[in-house]
C-alpha cells in the first residue's frame, strides 16, 4: 500500500553550532509541542496513519484475536501490611485495575482502590506505595494519562475511604513512613505550558505529617548547588537510618545518611564516589549496612559497612562476586535473598544475614525470570513471581522455615504453551564479542529463510534483556513467525563491564550487536532481510534509529518507539539531562560532539535512500522521551526517504512513555504495530 503523499511539513533555514561544525535543524520548531502549528501537524499526520493502518485487510481480525487474548484475569502478587493482604486485579478488559483488600489470606476479598474511578476516561493508574508501621494509612501514586508528574494521596486501610493529604507535583518517589507522616520526593511546580517539556531541576526531599496541607510539609533536603542531582530518599525497615542516593543521572550516585535516632543530626556523606553503585540493603541489629555495591567487583557483590568507618579498606564480605551477576538483594523473615542473572536467566539463592547456610531456590524452569522475596522481618513467607517466554506468570508463596514453594496463582491465557519453544544461542558481534540470544517460535519451524521474524533489544542503562511472557507476542508466534531478543552490551546481563562496553564513546558496540543478531538469524534461515523487522522502545528506539540508518538494507520494517532520536538536544528537556552519564553530552566537549553526532537517528537520515517500512511511535503525555524527537525524526524521514515504503508516526493522545495505558489504548497500539509489521513483510492472513 503506498503513501501518495505526506503531510506537508514547513522547513526552517537554522543551524547549530557545536565547535565550529555547524548542524542543520530544519524542523526544530516541532519541539514546542504546545503551538498551533504543532498541534495542525500531529493531527495530520495521525490522519494519514490511521487511514493506512485501517486499511490493513486483515487488521481488524488480529484485533479480535487479541482482545481475546488479552482477556485473561492479570494479578500482581500480595502486598502486605500487617495482618491485611492488598492484590492487584484486572478481570479482563476493564480500562484500568482495582486494588483489593483481605484481613489475613483467607478473609473476604473487599475493593480498595477502583482505578477506573479515578478519571471517568479510564487514562489515570494508581500504584501503592506502602502502609505507614501501624497499618493504618496506604500512600498511593496515581499518575494521569501517562505522565511521569504524579500525585500522592492517603487512604485509610480499615476503612477504605481516602484521606485528605493530597501531595502534588511529585516525580520518581516513594512514600518513607516515619512517625505519623512520610518522606517524599517532588520537584517545585512547573511553568504553566511546560509541564510536559519543560527542564526538571531541584529533585527535593520533603517530610509530610499526616492531616496537614502540602504547604505546611518541611523541606528536610535540597542541593541548591546542583540543581540537576535526582536524590531519592529511603530508610532502612527498622527506621534506624534515612538514606538519599544523590544521583546526576542514571549511572552511580552519592549516599548520604542520617541517624534518625539522634533528632539533630545532618546527613552526613557515606559514599562519595558518583561512579560506583552502592546500594543500601538493610541495617543489622548492631547498626551496620548491609549493602550492594559493583566496588572491586563488576558483578557486584555484598558487604556490611560501619557508618561509623565506611572506607572501603573496613568493609567486611559477606557474599563474594561470582560468576554470575547479582542483580539485586532483599530481605525478609530475617533471611538474605540473592537474585542473580545466569546469561540474563534468573536463579535465586536464600542465606542468613551473615551469608551462612546459603541455599538455591528452586525454578519451575532454567530458562525464565523471577521477581519478588521481600518482606518484614517477622514474616514466615514471602511472594515471588515467574514467568518465561512461553509461560505465564505465576505467583508463588514462599515458605521462609521450609523452603517450599506453593501455588499461589496461576495466570490462564486462551493458548497452548506446549506450540512453542525457546532457546538461547550464542552468536558473534563484529569485534568478536560472544552475545546470547534467546529465539521463541512455533515447534517445528522450517528454517527457510521465509519466517516473519521480529527482531528486539534494548542496550542500554544497565537494563537485563530476560524473559518474560507476553500475549502480544502471540500474534506474531502463531502466525509463523519468529520473536528474537539478543543480549545486547549496554545491559548488565554479565555485569558492569558489559553495560560500560555499551556506553558513552562506546555506543556504537550495542548497535554492532543487534546488527550482527540480524546476520545471525538470515545465516541461520530463521528469516531474511525481507522478512525482518526491528523494535524497540525508549533507549531501544534509539537502537532502532541508528540501525534503519546504518543498515537500511538489512531490514524490511522499523518500529522505533518513544525514542530517543536526536542526540545533540536530549538533554534540554524534563529529565533528559539525567541520561548524560550514559549518553555524553553534544555540549560538553569536541569528542562528545562527535561521537554523539556520528549515531544520531535525526542527523544519519541520508538524502535519496530507502528506508524500511516505519512506524514511529509517540504520545503526547511523554515527559520522559519527548514527542519532538519522534516528530523531528519522522518529518526528515518523510523528506528523505524514496521507494514505496510507507514512513508514519503514530501519535498516542493521552499518553505517555508506555506505562498506565488503558485497556484499549493497549489493544489498539498492540494490533497497529503487528497488523503495520506483518502486512510490510507480506504476510497473508
Amino acid at each position: 500500500m503506498k503513501i501518495s503523499s505526506y503531510p506537508e511539513t514547513r522547513k526552517e533555514e537554522k543551524t547549530l553550532s557545536f565547535f565550529g561544525t555547524e548542524v542543520s535543524d530544519p524542523y526544530l520548531w516541532l519541539e514546542n509541542d504546545t503551538s498551533s502549528e504543532t498541534g495542525a501537524w500531529v493531527k495530520s499526520q495521525n490522519a494519514i496513519t490511521r487511514n493506512y493502518l485501517d486499511s490493513i485487510p486483515f487488521r481488524e481480525r488480529l484485533s479480535q484475536r487479541f482482545t481475546e487474548l488479552f482477556n485473561f484475569e492479570k494479578v500482581g502478587a500480595p502486598i502486605k501490611a500487617g495482618d491485611y493482604y492488598f492484590m492487584f486485579k484486572n478481570s479482563g478488559l476493564e480500562p484500568q485495575g482495582k486494588y483489593f483488600v483481605r484481613k489475613g489470606v483467607d478473609g473476604p476479598e473487599e475493593v480498595f482502590l477502583d482505578m477506573n474511578t479515578l478519571s471517568p476516561d479510564g487514562l489515570a493508574s494508581a500504584g501503592l506505595l506502602g502502609a505507614d508501621d501501624s497499618n493504618r494509612w496506604m500512600a498511593v501514586n496515581i499518575n494521569e494519562a501517562g505522565s511521569d508528574w504524579s500525585r500522592i494521596e492517603v487512604y485509610d486501610i480499615a476503612t477504605k475511604t481516602k484521606l485528605s493529604d493530597r501531595l502534588e507535583w511529585v516525580k520518581f518517589s516513594g512514600a518513607v513512613w516515619y512517625n505519623d507522616g512520610f518522606f517524599y520526593n517532588r520537584y517545585p511546580a512547573p511553568e504553566k505550558g511546560k509541564e510536559l517539556s519543560g527542564n526538571n531541576e531541584f529533585h527535593m526531599v520533603y517530610y509530610h505529617t499526616m492531616g496537614t496541607s502540602q504547604s505546611e510539609d518541611k523541606l528536610v533536603y535540597r542541593d541548591d548547588d546542583r540543581p540537576h542531582m535526582y536524590n531519592m530518599v529511603g530508610a532502612t525497615e527498622d527506621k534506624r537510618y534515612l538514606f538519599i542516593n544523590a544521583a546526576p543521572g542514571t549511572d552511580g550516585w552519592e549516599v548520604w545518611l542520617k541517624d534518625l535516632k539522634q533528632p539533630d543530626s545532618q546527613f552526613k556523606l557515606l559514599f562519595s564516589d558518583i561512579s560506583q553503585h552502592n546500594s543500601i540493603i538493610e541495617s543489622t541489629k548492631d547498626g551496620k549496612l548491609l549493602v550492594l555495591t559493583d566496588v572491586g567487583s563488576p558483578l557486584y557483590r555484598l558487604v556490611i559497612v560501619d557508618p561509623q568507618h565506611p572506607q572501603i579498606e573496613n568493609w567486611q564480605e559477606i557474599i563474594a562476586q561470582d560468576k554470575m551477576m547479582l542483580q539485586s538483594a532483599s530481605t525478609c523473615g530475617g533471611k538474605l535473598f540473592l537474585t542473580y542473572l545466569d546469561r540474563a536467566n534468573t536463579r535465586v539463592f536464600v542465606c542468613n544475614y551473615d551469608g551462612s547456610e546459603r541455599k538455591e531456590i528452586p525454578m519451575p524452569d532454567s530458562t525464565g525470570t523471577a521477581s519478588g522475596f521481600y518482606g518484614k522481618r517477622e514474616e514466615k513467607s514471602c511472594y515471588y513471581t515467574f514467568t518465561s517466554f512461553t509461560y505465564p506468570s505465576v505467583i508463588y508463596q514462599y515458605d521462609i522455615a521450609t523452603g517450599v514453594s506453593a501455588e499461589f496463582y496461576k495466570i490462564n491465557v486462551k493458548f497452548n504453551p506446549s506450540d512453542f519453544e525457546s532457546k538461547q544461542v550464542m552468536y558473534k558481534s563484529k569485534d568478536g564479542t560472544a552475545v546470547p540470544m534467546f529465539i521463541v517460535h512455533k515447534k517445528g519451524l522450517k528454517l527457510d529463510g521465509n519466517n516473519p521474524t521480529m527482531l528486539y533489544s534494548y542496550g542500554g542503562f544497565s537494563v537485563p534483556m530476560q524473559p518474560g511472557f507476553s500475549s502480544a507476542r502471540i500474534i506474531l508466534l502463531e502466525n509463523g513467525g519468529v520473536f528474537a531478543m539478543p543480549c545486547i552490551r549496554g545491559g548488565s546481563e554479565f555485569g558492569e563491564d558489559w553495560h560500560k562496553a555499551g556506553m558513552l564513546q562506546s555506543k556504537q558496540n550495542v548497535f554492532n550487536d543487534f546488527i550482527a543478531a540480524a546476520e545471525y538469524l538470515i545465516a541461520n534461515k530463521y528469516t531474511s532481510s525481507e522478512k525482518l523487522a526491528i523494535n524497540g522502545g525508549s533507549n531501544g528506539g534509539l537502537l532502532v534509529g541508528a540501525c534503519m540508518t546504518q543498515r537500511p538494507e538489512l531490514f524490511q520494517v522499523a518500529m522505533p518507539e518513544v525514542g530517543v532520536l536526536d542526540m545533540l538536544r536530549y538533554h534540554l528537556f524534563t529529565v533528559g539531562k539525567g541520561w548524560i552519564p550514559e549518553y555524553g553530552c553534544a555540549d560538553s566537549s569536541n569528542a562528545e560532539f562527535d561521537y554523539l553526532y556520528a549515531y544520531s537517528p535525526y542527523h544519519n537520515l541520508k538524502k535519496g535512500t530507502s528506508y524500511p517500512a516505519t512506524l514511529i511511535l509517540t504520545a503526547d503525555h511523554d515527559d520522559r522521551v519527548v514527542p519532538a524527537h519522534s516528530f523531528k525524526f519522522a518529518a526528515r524521514l518523510q523528506e528523505f526517504h524514496t521507494g514505496d515504503n510507507p514512513v508514519l508516526i503514530r501519535i498516542q493522545e493521552s499518553a505517555g512513555h508506555g506505562a498506565g495505558m488503558s485497556t484499549i489504548q493497549v489493544i489498539n497500539q498492540v494490533v497497529d504495530r503487528y497488523a503495520f509489521m506483518l502486512y510490510n513483510l507480506g504476510v497473508k492472513l
